[in-house]
C-alpha cells in the first residue's frame, strides 16, 4: 500500500504539473483539483511540495498557480540533449560510412555507458547495442574514452564507487590494468573495447568535448572481431578520433592536440 500510495502521489504531482505547463499566466487551485480529479486539499498539498521543489510557484497577489523555474531547468536539459543528438546524427552516418559498421552516441549515467543514439551499418550481419543499451564504463570504449579525460585521483574514485564488472576474460579486473589502460589511451586518444563486454565484438571509441571544455560523451564505431582484426583497430580508432574531433568543434568544444 505504502508503494503504491508513493507512486499515486507522484502520477498525480505530474498531472499538476503538466496542467500548470497549460496556463502560462497561472491558474487557481480551485480550476487545477477539478482538472485532475483531485480534492482541493490533496491538489494544495501537492502543489505544496512542488513549490518546495521550485517545480510550481505560487503568486499570492492573484491567487494563482504556475510553472517553477526548476521545471524550466529540467526542459532545458532535455532539450540539451536532444541538440547534442540533433548535432551528432551526420558525423555518425559520416563515421558509418567510413567503417561500413555501426556508429555509436553514448554518454555516462550512474555509472555505466548508455548509448543514446547509433546509426546501424548496411552489412547483413552487424553490432547493434539499441539506444538506451547500458554497459559498464570500464568494459566499453565510450566509456573509456570519457573517463580516460579525467584526472587519476577521480578515476580511482569512480573504480572504488562503482567496482569493476569482468564479463569477458579480456575485461580489466584491477585499478593497475585500468590506469595502464588510461595511460594509453591518453596517449593515442582513442579508446578500445576489445571483446571486453561481449565475445566477438569490438569497438574503438573517441571522447567528445563541449564548450565548457568537458567531455559531454563520447562516439565509437562497433563491429564484429572477424570484420575488425586486432591489427585494423588502430586505423579505427584514428578514423574515430578524427569524427569525434569535428563533432566538438561543431560543438564549440576544442579537442585536445592529436597525438604524433
Amino acid at each position: 500500500m505504502e508503494k503504491t500510495g508513493t507512486v499515486q502521489a507522484v502520477e498525480r504531482a505530474l498531472t499538476l504539473l503538466e496542467l500548470l505547463a497549460g496556463f502560462p499566466q497561472g491558474a487557481r487551485l480551485t480550476l487545477l483539483a477539478k482538472r485532475a480529479g483531485l480534492a482541493p486539499s490533496t491538489a494544495h498539498r501537492l502543489l505544496t511540495t512542488l513549490e518546495r521543489r521550485g517545480f510550481a510557484q505560487f503568486d499570492p497577489a492573484g491567487s494563482r498557480w504556475r510553472v517553477g523555474r526548476r521545471a524550466f531547468t529540467v526542459g532545458v536539459a532535455f532539450t540539451r540533449w536532444q541538440s547534442f543528438i540533433t548535432a551528432a546524427t551526420p558525423f555518425l552516418r559520416r563515421l558509418r560510412d567510413l567503417s561500413h559498421e555501426t556508429a555509436n552516441l553514448g554518454v555516462l549515467e550512474d555509472g555505466e555507458v548508455i548509448t543514446v543514439a547509433q546509426v546501424e551499418s548496411r552489412e547483413i550481419i552487424r553490432a547493434i547495442a539499441s539506444p538506451g543499451g547500458r554497459a559498464p564504463v570500464m568494459n566499453s570504449g565510450m566509456g573509456k574514452a570519457i573517463v580516460a579525460t579525467w584526472p587519476d585521483e577521480a578515476i580511482e574514485a569512480f573504480i572504488h564507487r562503482h567496482g569493476l564488472h569482468p564479463v569477458t576474460r579480456h575485461s580489466l579486473t584491477t585499478l593497475t590494468e585500468v590506469m595502464a589502460e588510461i595511460a594509453l589511451i591518453r596517449r593515442r586518444g582513442y579508446a578500445f573495447d576489445d571483446e571486453e563486454f561481449i565475445y566477438g565484438m569490438r569497438c574503438a571509441a573517441a571522447a567528445v568535448w563541449d564548450h565548457s571544455g568537458q567531455p559531454v560523451g563520447a562516439i565509437s564505431v562497433s563491429a564484429l572481431a572477424s570484420r575488425l582484426p586486432v591489427a585494423g583497430m588502430a586505423e579505427m580508432g584514428k578514423a574515430v578520433r578524427g569524427v569525434a574531433g569535428e563533432l566538438s568543434l561543431t560543438m564549440g568544444g576544442k579537442p585536445p592536440p592529436i597525438p604524433a
